[in-house]
């Protein structure tokens, strides 16, 4: 999408806001790209989404995971190249600066997340990073089923391998060690985590 689409539907946004004295909410596709606008924050209402930047190699590195009730936005962050990438469909409301003071627990959270999974990333051996990973992604994105708990996010296993700085094999193997262990179930991309078995006790 160019930038002067992008401009002119912020534009767009920002004149509703201004008429309706209410929220204005925008809905994104799957893979589409959330704008980058000084001083706009997104609060996700529905989806998830993740943060991203890469290195002068090209090589993806992801900076969160986001979902429900969460705050995203180039504000909160000084890292660049920037990007918010929608994993699911996505509903959001833009937050003007007047109003960041409404969502104090948000921005708390926001630190929080991504202290916690700063530190699943640096954990060792790889085994015990990707159940961590699997089990943060169950809290914040897991819904209960009849066999366990669903991650409900179609994440692909390269897309685990950015997060975790290892290979896309490292991370299908892992995956399938844990499923012969009966820690979980793999139904295409989504992901089931099973009770009773840890998963950050294998040491592979």
């Amino acid at each position: 999408m160019s930038s002067t689409s992008l401009t002119h539907k912020l534009t767009h946004v920002s004149d509703e806001f201004n008429s309706s004295g209410e929220l204005p909410q925008r809905l994104f596709n799957r893979r589409e790209l959330i704008p980058l606008e000084k001083d706009v924050l997104w609060r996700i209402e529905r989806g998830a989404v993740r943060t991203l930047t890469w290195s002068e190699e090209g090589i993806f590195i992801t900076l969160g995971y986001w979902g429900a009730g969460d705050l995203i936005g180039y504000s909160l962050s000084k890292v660049q190249p920037y990007q918010i990438e929608c994993l699911t469909s996505v509903e959001v409301s833009i937050i003007k600066p007047d109003l960041w003071y409404r969502d104090i627990d948000a921005f708390l959270s926001h630190i929080q997340n991504s202290e916690e999974l700063l530190s699943i990333v640096h954990l060792k051996p790889m085994s015990l990073r990707l159940g961590k990973f699997l089990l943060w992604l169950g809290e914040k994105f897991g819904c209960d089923v009849v066999q366990g708990k669903l991650i409900d996010l179609n994440i692909t296993h390269q897309e685990i391998s950015e997060v975790l700085n290892t290979t896309r094999v490292t991370v299908t193997r892992l995956l399938q060690h844990f499923e012969e262990e009966g820690a979980l179930l793999r139904r295409k991309r989504r992901i089931i985590l099973l009770p009773g078995k840890k998963l950050s006790a294998s040491r592979v």
